[in-house]
């Protein structure tokens, strides 16, 4: 059915229907608010990790002690390396989350070297613990040139400041 000179055809998008001033505004407001709202949930996400690396430094410390009152007990020991290499876990993360903060993306580069620091910790407390076998060690040794190779990658390949918009 054509439509006569006099008639316009009916709407079929909303932004036919409202001006489009109107909807760009909505549009800037919703992700304004859901910006704000990514922020404060981030905000709280960093401060409960800084609460946790609190407790895991508080909690390396109470090893420390317990190491050195008893020195021949292998438990502590293993908890005390543990705990060690989990702290370094729990630095890198913040260190993720604070990016974010900053730059609101999560960067690959940093990403990866959290993965990186997980592995290893994985890696020496399976070494340390003799629960790793060969083949472990081969999946572990492919795992970590992956995200070496990542991270060279990234830091090779990094995006110019116009790209990132």
């Amino acid at each position: 059915m054509p439509v006569s000179e006099g008639k316009r055809p009916a709407p079929t998008h909303p932004s036919q229907i409202l001006p489009g001033s109107f909807v760009e505004g909505l549009r800037g407001t919703v992700l304004r608010f859901y910006a704000k709202i990514l922020d404060v949930i981030v905000a709280v996400m960093i401060f409960l990790m800084l609460l946790t690396l609190v407790f895991a430094v508080a909690s390396l410390f109470w090893d420390i002690y317990g190491s050195l009152r008893d020195f021949r007990q292998e438990e502590v020991i293993r908890s005390l390396v543990s705990d060690v290499l989990s702290v370094f876990v729990l630095i890198e993360l913040f260190r993720t989350f604070t990016d974010y903060l900053e730059f609101h993306r999560i960067r690959l580069r940093v990403l990866s070297e959290v993965a990186i620091v997980f592995v290893l910790r994985e890696l020496f407390i399976g070494l340390y613990a003799h629960r790793l076998g060969p083949l472990d060690l081969l999946a572990t040794a492919a795992l970590l040139a992956v995200l070496v190779g990542a991270r060279i990658a990234a830091v090779r390949f990094t995006p110019r400041h116009g790209d990132l918009d």
